[in-house]
């Protein structure tokens, strides 16, 4: 199940993640759509294999896991200009021994790169929001957060906007408490870690042309991004981002891994069990995902690490 433009077209691997789920219906629709990027070979990885929707298993499972192995082997061998991935179910996944969160951690492994390079960005035409920190516990998230990080995922967020024609990107950085800590009344992250990381990113702004302003109450914050006040929004912990995105964003949201040595999107949301088999999934967020690793793929996007293959 593939369509090609040309023999030497780049290719995008689409994998079809969990065959129970929607995955393998979203591809399918979005290659029939008329919708995607032209100039590109779309081929799909995985098989059903006669798997019925509805019901993830350790044999579901299994396809997902063998699809992702097989395209990153392809990557390696220089055959792939872009991997697009189906969503996985995480349980069923843990379940057959996948010792990793999540896809962003996976791809992070098989490229060598530090899971702490990569940064996770949710993307749409009315929102972006870069994140902090990922699939961990919310007590987690916030033990774990500092300056370096909040760094990095700034930056990484405005490179990436630049190549994709962003001339000079507006990030706004989300404060971790209520009212941005009223001062200290509500806790001291942004006296104390927000502050001391806004002030070292302003070293960087004229050189890698951004501006970044904070830290602000996220009550309103997005609000203001999604009325077009901000390019980007950079959140210090999953939920703080995703929940606002996916609010305005649900069928149309492109899920992105920046800072890997290879193009890698996926749509925003999960397997949806409960859909699969129905003929009902949307398939926006799919052909969005494709259509956004197209457009990395002629920007050259691929974070800071563009040097660097996958072992």
């Amino acid at each position: 199940m593939s369509r090609a433009s040309s023999p030497l077209s780049p290719t995008i691997a689409l994998t079809i993640g969990d065959p129970a789920g929607i995955g393998p219906e979203v591809i399918a629709k979005a290659l029939r759509s008329g919708k995607l990027a032209k100039g590109f070979r779309y081929e799909v990885i995985g098989e059903r294999g006669g798997i019925a929707p509805g019901r993830s298993t350790k044999k579901s499972a299994r396809v997902a896991l063998v699809a992702l192995d097989e395209a990153v082997a392809r990557w390696k061998r220089g055959e792939l200009a872009a991997i697009v991935t189906g969503p996985i179910q995480k349980e069923t996944m843990a379940a057959i021994g996948f010792p990793f969160p999540g896809h962003t951690e996976y791809f992070a492994h098989h490229c060598g790169v530090k899971e702490d390079d990569v940064v996770m960005m949710l993307a749409d035409a009315k929102l972006r929001v870069a994140l902090c920190s990922t699939h961990c516990s919310l007590l987690d998230a916030i033990q774990q957060l500092n300056v370096p990080k909040i760094i990095h995922v700034a930056r990484t967020s405005a490179a990436f906007l630049r190549q994709i024609g962003i001339a000079k990107p507006r990030l706004a950085l989300a404060a971790l408490n209520p009212h941005a800590g009223e001062g200290g009344l509500f806790g001291n992250e942004e006296a104390r870690i927000l502050a001391p990381a806004l002030k070292a990113l302003r070293r960087y702004e004229k050189a890698e042309r951004f501006t970044i302003t904070g830290p602000h109450s996220p009550d309103t914050l997005f609000h203001r991004a999604v009325q077009g006040g901000f390019d980007a929004v950079v959140c210090l912990y999953h939920d703080q981002g995703l929940i606002p995105f996916k609010l305005i964003a649900f069928s149309s949201g492109v899920n992105i891994s920046l800072g890997l040595p290879l193009v890698r999107t996926s749509p925003d949301h999960g397997t949806a069990l409960d859909l699969a088999g129905k003929g009902v999934a949307d398939a926006s967020s799919m052909i969005q995902a494709i259509n956004t690793a197209a457009l990395m793929v002629r920007s050259s996007v691929t974070g800071f690490k563009t040097e660097k293959r996958c072992r």
